[in-house]
């Protein structure tokens, strides 16, 4: 494997609400390889945003890490509390992209402005300097006619091209890991597509590490090198996107695949889910899953299970690899995904036509 840029050793995260101490992320270990491609994948509220928030010290004001490390470069950053210790990590190092773009950008400021401040603060630039550099960057990100459009505001972008200017400003701190918060939730399947290329295109050419976070695990199928799937403030599996699409092993990642709109059926329902994702506001005994799993058993509802290593890339949360656990079939939905993604992929085709990308 290439060197870690970031080692995260079992970090919890709290926070004080109402007098109380809820715990959110709880005791995450998680590699990260320079170069590669990670995906956070997880329902809204399973802790994937908290968990990066920890990477850029951006917790909100009752949030705190109570335990754990987080290695950046061999640097641990758990310790850092003030703002002054940031300043040389966040933006320039370690970069993120909010996934809407309009309350990423100041309404009040010009776009060029905005990259410029950016050059200015990270490279010394003045802020001449800084709008020709600002100009070849939203070339980079393939916004047209980029000098005219530098004096134009947020509004007069669409999302799409919003979206590439918070890309050019990430671009500007050349930073050695790009974290993408949902970043193409707020956009039409075609501009995500875009986005998504975009982002892999200057990855190559400036040599980031991305860690992507999303929900959809359809979103990442040809973006990601490796998979986290996080469920309850843990990660529940990981692997190379390989074993987690085509070898999962934990019931919630089964979940999730099985409820991805490609692998619908036409007139009939989607799966779904049943059920919500756990409050942290009380404690959480056994497999934070365990209530909405179908294949549940008596011990996931009294003890949280160990991390098996079912290969050298792949491990995995869930009792049902303890050999003493029976044997069950996953869904029949994702069985053979392979075929079936390959089967929904050329009926999209059909249908779109000359406009398939």
């Amino acid at each position: 494997m290439k060197d870690k840029v970031l080692e995260v050793k079992n970090l919890s995260v709290g926070f004080l609400s109402h007098g109380r101490k809820v715990n959110v992320i709880r005791n995450v270990s998680l590699d990260v390889y320079r170069g590669e491609t990670l995906a956070i994948v997880g329902e809204s509220g399973s802790g994937k945003t908290v968990f990066t928030k920890t990477f850029l010290g951006m917790l909100d004001a009752n949030g705190y890490i109570s335990s754990g490390e987080i290695l950046f470069n061999g640097e641990n950053l758990a310790p850092k509390t003030k703002h002054r210790e940031w300043k040389g990590i966040r933006g320039k190092k370690i970069a993120t992209i909010f996934q809407d773009p309009m309350t990423s950008l100041n309404p009040l400021l010009t776009i060029g402005y905005q990259i410029a401040e950016v050059l200015k603060l990270h490279h010394g630039l003045t802020m001449k300097e800084a709008k020709e550099e600002a100009v070849t960057l939203l070339e980079k990100v393939k916004i047209p006619d980029p000098r005219a459009r530098l004096d134009d505001y947020p509004f007069q972008y669409s999302g799409g091209m919003r979206q590439r200017v918070v890309i050019a400003i990430a671009l500007a701190c050349r930073p050695e890991i790009l974290i993408c918060d949902e970043p193409t939730t707020a956009l039409d399947v075609t501009v995500q597509s875009q986005i998504l290329e975009l982002i892999k295109e200057l990855q190559k050419e400036y040599k980031w590490t991305t860690i992507f976070i999303t929900h959809d695990l359809g979103v990442v199928a040809n973006v990601a090198d490796r998979i986290a799937v996080m469920y309850g403030g843990q990660v529940v599996e990981y692997g190379t996107a390989e074993d987690i699409f085509y070898r999962p092993q934990h019931p919630y990642t089964w979940a999730l695949l099985s409820s991805l709109p490609q692998l619908g059926t036409k007139n009939e329902p989607l799966t779904y889910i049943k059920g919500n994702p756990p409050s942290f506001v009380d404690e959480i005994i056994g497999d934070a899953f365990a209530i909405r799993n179908d294949y549940a058993m008596r011990i996931d509802h009294v003890q949280d299970p160990p991390m098996f290593k079912v290969s050298e890339t792949h491990y995995a949360k869930t009792w049902l690899l303890d050999p003493r656990a029976p044997k069950v079939e996953k869904p029949i939905i994702i069985q053979n995904l392979r075929e079936r993604m390959k089967k929904a992929a050329e009926e999209l085709k059909r249908e779109l036509g000359d406009n398939y990308e």
